[in-house]
């Protein structure tokens, strides 16, 4: 899939956002990329880069269908492609699951959006989502970042 930077980034940056067919306003850009770094690095966690890709409900269960053979929306998928201790990775993101999930757990776009990017970020730290235990602590973390976070 073609993606399309929404920025020149600096050459040090290892968190990058793209944006495919999708349009809502990420403020302060670069102090969420500090974060998902700072993330990483608290986690123990070798950073050597992640894309995050935001897209559409369609582009997202293509997306699922092709590749974990899942016929479901999803918010987020996650592709761990480090090859090595460095993490290098892509987050998919449905903004529309995004928008809907807030509406229906009563919470801002801006929360609910800063959350899913938390767990893909996450995710690829080791944390699972899979059993109830695990979906508790993931939870557990995603506040703990969102509180430390400011959202």
């Amino acid at each position: 899939m073609p993606l399309s930077k929404s920025h020149s980034q600096p050459a040090n940056t290892k968190v990058h956002f793209f944006y495919q067919g999708v349009s809502f306003t990420l403020n302060q850009r670069t102090a969420l990329k500090k974060f998902i770094q700072g993330i990483f690095k608290k986690e123990g966690k070798a950073l050597d880069s992640i894309n995050f890709i935001f897209c559409t409900d369609k582009a997202l269960l293509e997306i699922n269908r092709q590749y974990l053979k899942h016929d479901f929306y999803t918010d987020i998928i996650t592709f761990d492609l480090s090859d090595g201790n460095s993490i290098q990775a892509e987050v998919y993101i449905s903004i529309d699951r995004v928008r809907d999930n807030a509406k229906q757990m009563d919470v801002s776009f801006k929360q609910e959006l800063h959350r899913v990017v938390f767990h893909g970020a996450l995710h690829l730290c080791g944390y699972g989502d899979k059993t109830k235990s695990e979906k508790e602590k993931m939870r557990e973390m995603e506040d703990l970042y969102l509180s430390k976070y400011g959202v």
